[in-house]
């Protein structure tokens, strides 16, 4: 069976990565603690952004039906604003409808509890187990991160 093209550069937008996961600890707008051990059993997604990213207005959607989707079973997502303005962010989410939780950061945030951010969107995969999987600089979409879970799942399913 021909392998679709498009379909293999959307998982590979993905960039695997081998770098053992730091234990993140984040808190959020509602004041609870976010641990990345809190999450095991699930996928976890880690999106940077800022109220001000083009690219990540236009992600966003994507990220609140992928939440809402899987939250319940299998993935979540935590969102961390990049920017220094509360009231900004608390005005996007509401205007996004934005289901997931929320951080607000910064550079020295991210790069202390996660990995390095050079651009706006980023985002950093953790598998069920808590290891960084992937990342990618600019725009995730929905689709890509449920066809790179279920490659991976099915992989993991072959190999039992």
């Amino acid at each position: 069976m021909k392998f679709s093209r498009t379909l293999l550069l959307a998982c590979l937008a993905l960039i695997t990565v081998t770098a053992s996961a730091k234990e993140f600890a984040f808190k959020d707008t509602q004041g609870n603690s976010l641990h990345l051990a809190d999450y095991r059993g699930k996928w976890v997604l880690v999106n940077f952004w800022a109220t001000w990213c083009p690219p990540c207005r236009q992600e966003t959607p994507d990220l609140v039906a992928l939440h809402n989707a899987h939250k319940a079973t299998d993935l979540v997502v935590i969102g961390v604003a990049l920017d220094s303005k509360r009231p900004a962010v608390a005005e996007f989410a509401t205007k996004y409808a934005i289901s997931y939780p929320i951080v607000i950061g910064s550079y020295t945030l991210a790069e202390n509890e996660v990995g390095t951010v050079e651009a706006l969107p980023t985002s950093y995969l953790y598998d069920p187990t808590g290891k960084l999987v992937s990342f990618q600089e600019g725009m995730v979409t929905r689709d890509e991160i449920e066809t790179y879970l279920a490659l991976k799942n099915k992989k993991g399913n072959e190999s039992k």
